[in-house]
């Protein structure tokens, strides 16, 4: 639960100094995140023992 709560705090962070520097954000497009999400997850799962 600790690892998560850091997580979304440095990601709201990361979110907020973008925006303020007018960055765009350093995250995939959603369908490309999506499918590589998907296909590490399966790959992930039919390769451990």
């Amino acid at each position: 639960m600790n690892e998560i709560l850091l997580a979304v705090v440095a990601g709201a962070i990361v979110g907020f100094f973008f925006s303020a520097i007018k960055l765009p954000l350093p995250a995939p497009p959603v369908i490309s995140g999506s499918w590589v999400s998907l296909v590490s997850t399966l790959a992930a799962w039919l390769i451990k023992p």
